[in-house]
């Protein structure tokens, strides 16, 4: 009986050597083409803040690229005792096991088609081939497995494996397994959690820690006792292992903490880098994370007063956005979308067009400056009737000043005052002042110097940089740099600037902007001990409401309104629903960064005196009307 059992075995075995060279003759065609050489497994791509902080994570599969000098050797070691004993003796193919396998196919009549695969296979198997499981691809897989050992060393080959392979929770590769499970560098990982680690592969689901910790560890516990039972760890180091609990994180994959960033981020990217998603490139933002906070809490504490206010305002419906930027440079340091992205990722501060309102004035004021008018020149605050357009615009209140200045029509934000001052100038050439600021979608009628028209947080505030920028639009930028997976620039974003005014006519500007804040319609962003200028807007319904506040560092927008352009209750608009935003941003700004620049600078060519009991500005191109000029040179600063 024993002879005859050998003798069937010795048979079996030359039936299974003469099935192997039949597969290998009509398999090895179909092994010619994989090279093996090129292996670029998609890799996670990652975007932080200006300060090196995570901002969030974006792939198509999550995964972290380790070289094989990153991994520690007990990490291959216990990979190895639990996988795949022989894998640095073998080629790639284990002939004993094979053996086994088969013989278990053949008994079994062809229905059990598992084990027998070293770690050379498994990674053919998951890399390379259908998963069907059938003798033919059983063969191939030896096969391939066997070519891949001729073309690649084994360090090699375990690198590949360890960064390829699925840990479940949405990680691949060991190195992300470890950062999102232990919070920890490979080199930094306890023996109790690389067992844990090298245990998960079998079935990853299952061995999952953030679902199922118990059998996560009974498996680790498993490695450490195969570790000690070949004589690779000693007793005391199993002991401390098997005693050991370790922390485990249950992590977001993403980890995004500036949802309306990265949606814009990906948005200005895609269409510059193809593989965005897969080629684990690194994103260097302008954004501030404390900036970015500051600005999330600011708009949410608008919101919260609007509510408090109005009782039946739809909160399906009610909105906000906010910008702020370093109106010196172009930095967007704050961007945030809306007041809760869970609930609604449409991005208001990039996406909406809104009127701003008369937050658009200054502007306007600008263009009078440039042409030679002064702050204190006066214009007509009386009613006007456009019979051909049936359109009859009005101040706040329903009243008129008569003649006032400039300052106090901006102060005020009168509306009337603003119209005669564009007729006064001309339409057409305020128009065309508008078009070369870089204006689009305007109507060509008197009502664009209300803010008429439709333009986006994001892109208002870039204009607005060219009053603390001192006459130049300074174009924003939110990306700062992109590199490659290796480190190498492959994106840089600089910001271009385009002159409006002379650095003197726009510093009377922002000293009329001042003015709104300190005793205008923006006295609600007003903080002491630190110059702000700024301007509200609110527009027909209040529809729109705004504040654009800047300071000598910084500039910021905040925008309210509803989805749907229905109006707000009346008593919302610029000063009581956004100007207090301002205010409660700048605050928590000062405290995180109270060294800030407090005072605008005041350019050459700039000159101040005392006009009708105040001091006030002029420059050469724009003097003080010189029939009520009080005119003292020893109050004269240059």
């Amino acid at each position: 009986m024993k002879f005859l059992n050998s003798v069937v075995s010795f048979l079996l075995v030359l039936f299974v050597i003469a099935m192997l060279y039949i597969f290998y003759i009509f398999t090895l065609a179909d092994t010619q083409e994989y090279s093996f050489k090129e292996y670029k497994p998609p890799l996670t791509t990652q975007i932080f803040d200006r300060k090196g902080r995570l901002v969030a994570n974006i792939f198509e599969q999550n995964r972290f690229y380790a070289t094989y000098e990153e991994f520690p050797p007990r990490l291959i070691e216990a990979l190895i005792a639990i996988e795949d004993t022989s894998f640095f003796e073998h080629n790639g193919i284990n002939i004993d096991a094979i053996f086994r396998a088969i013989i278990k196919i053949v008994k079994s009549g062809g229905k059990t088609m598992e084990g027998a695969s070293t770690l050379t296979q498994q990674f053919i198997k998951n890399t390379e081939l259908t998963p069907e499981r059938t003798l033919s691809r059983k063969i191939r897989e030896a096969l391939l497995a066997y070519k891949l050992e001729n073309i690649l060393s084994k360090e090699e080959i375990l690198e590949r494996y360890l960064n390829f392979i699925f840990f479940g929770h949405g990680y691949y590769g060991v190195k992300t397994a470890a950062q999102g499970y232990f919070h920890k560098n490979l080199n930094e990982l306890t023996l109790k959690e690389i067992a844990m680690l090298v245990g998960m592969p079998k079935a990853p689901s299952s061995y999952d820690p953030t679902k199922h910790l118990d059998l996560s560890i009974s498996r680790a516990n498993n490695v450490i006792q195969r570790l000690f039972t070949l004589g690779w760890i000693s007793k005391t180091e199993y002991d401390t292992a098997i005693k050991e609990n370790p922390q485990i994180y249950d992590d977001t994959l993403t980890k995004n903490v500036a949802p309306y960033v990265v949606d814009e981020v990906l948005k200005q990217l895609s269409p510059k880098i193809n593989d965005l998603k897969t080629g684990g490139y690194t994103i260097i933002l302008n954004i501030d994370l404390d900036i970015q906070e500051m600005a999330q809490n600011a708009l949410k504490f608008g919101y919260d007063e609007i509510i408090k206010r109005d009782k039946e305002a739809n909160l399906n419906t009610l909105n906000g956005a906010m910008v702020v930027a370093n109106h010196q440079n172009g930095d967007v340091l704050a961007l945030v979308g809306g007041i809760d992205y869970a609930k609604s990722n449409y991005n208001r501060a990039t996406q909406s067009a809104r009127q701003p309102g008369s937050a658009f004035k200054p502007f306007v004021y600008q263009i009078a400056l440039n042409l030679g008018y002064s702050p204190m020149s006066e214009v007509a605050d009386i009613s006007r009737i456009f019979e051909n357009d049936n359109w009859k615009p009005k101040n706040l209140g329903n009243n008129f000043q008569g003649l006032i200045t400039l300052k106090q029509a901006l102060e005020r934000s009168r509306n009337l005052a603003t119209i005669n001052l564009t007729l006064d100038i001309g339409i057409d050439v305020v128009y065309s002042k508008l078009k070369t600021m870089g204006f689009q979608n305007m109507p060509l009628d008197l009502s664009i110097v209300l803010g008429s028209f439709g333009i986006s947080p994001l892109e208002f505030a870039q204009f607005y940089t060219m009053f603390g920028n001192y006459g130049a639009i300074k174009e924003l930028q939110i990306i700062k740099e992109v590199l490659d997976k290796n480190g190498n620039l492959v994106l840089e974003f600089t910001s271009q600037e385009h002159r409006i005014s002379e650095r003197e006519q726009s510093f009377l500007m922002l000293d009329m902007m001042k003015g709104v804040v300190e005793k205008g319609t923006g006295r609600n962003a007003k903080i002491e001990g630190i110059e702000i200028a700024g301007k509200t807007g609110t527009t027909n319904k209040s529809v729109d409401a705004w504040f654009c506040g800047i300071t000598p560092e910084i500039e910021a927008l905040i925008w309210y309104g509803n989805d749907n352009n229905k109006p707000m209750r009346s008593i919302e608009g610029g000063a009581r629903t956004a100007a207090p935003v301002f205010k409660e941003f700048l605050t928590q700004y000062l405290q995180k960064f109270p060294d800030t620049t407090k005072k605008f600078e005041v350019p050459d060519k700039v000159y101040k005196t005392l006009f009708k009991g105040n001091v006030e500005y002029y420059t050469p191109k724009s003097p003080l009307p010189r029939q009520n000029m009080q005119l003292n040179e020893n109050e004269m600063i240059f």
